[in-house]
């Protein structure tokens, strides 16, 4: 099975990061990690790819930089990765990265594709759905739990009173949720196997995208400001004199809460 797993590279998040004044993009250091929610998917690939005797391929869009949060799931297991890396990219939005992701899988061929249910320095959560429209097959979402067998993939979607169970026929892109399994640590072997593992650079051109098709240019949605969260406010103290339920009552009904 050729199993197709989205790793994006992001800034660490334990360290503070900008946003460009102009346009509110993310700016992106050199020095990127994989996205822990990513992580995941990377694990489910691994195990599925171990059952069916397969391969595990990385598809990440985002400047190379070093390649960091690559080598990284490399580490883990993957065999190889494909990283589009273009400045023609900038500014791209969920529609034009699910479209240059679609594109790069197909070039490599796949049938599963793998995905976080959203990416942590974006949260659209739409990128995995739009990848499945743009490659034309089902898309399965919220797995907590995923198997592969005989050409149909069967989930277990998680729902806020437990979970369906879900199947599809392959190929067919699937996202996962944080609990579906613990992610392996990189071993010291897989950490010096990564620095030798392929990684193939693609730009827009590559996949047949000019520059009005990505970036700025070719995309639908413009972030028109950003406004930083209101710093909590301090809460009102009610010290028990003996009667304070009776403050607390007139609270309440004031907050229209009763």
């Amino acid at each position: 099975m050729k199993i197709a797993v989205c790793a994006k590279q992001i800034p660490d998040p334990a360290t503070p990061y900008d946003l460009d004044p102009d346009h509110h993009w993310v700016v992106r250091p050199d020095d990127q990690v994989l996205d822990d929610t990513d992580r995941y998917g990377v694990e489910i690939g691994l195990q599925l790819a171990e059952a069916s005797e397969g391969t595990v391929t990385l598809f990440s869009m985002s400047p190379a930089g070093t390649l960091q949060g690559i080598r990284q799931a490399l580490a883990m297991g993957a065999d190889k990765a494909v990283v589009i890396s273009d400045p023609a990219l900038k500014g791209s939005d969920a529609a034009v990265t699910a479209k240059v992701l679609a594109a790069a899988i197909e070039r490599e061929g796949y049938d599963l594709v793998i995905a976080g249910t959203e990416s942590t320095d974006g949260y659209t959560g739409v990128v995995p759905q739009m990848l499945a429209e743009h490659l034309g097959v089902p898309s399965l979402t919220f797995a907590k739990h995923v198997e592969a067998a005989d050409g149909t993939l069967r989930i277990h979607r998680q729902t806020p009173e437990g979970y369906d169970v879900v199947e599809a026929a392959l190929p067919a892109v699937v996202t996962v949720t944080a609990g579906v399994v613990e992610p392996r640590y990189p071993t010291f072997k897989g950490i010096m196997q990564a620095k030798q593992k392929p990684v193939e650079e693609l730009s827009a051109a590559d996949l047949g995208f000019g520059a009005d098709d990505v970036g700025a240019a070719g995309s639908g949605t413009v972030v028109e400001g950003v406004t930083p969260v209101p710093a909590r406010q301090a809460g009102e103290i009610v010290e028990d004199d003996g009667e304070a339920y009776l403050k607390i009552l007139e609270i309440l009904e004031r907050a229209k809460v009763i």
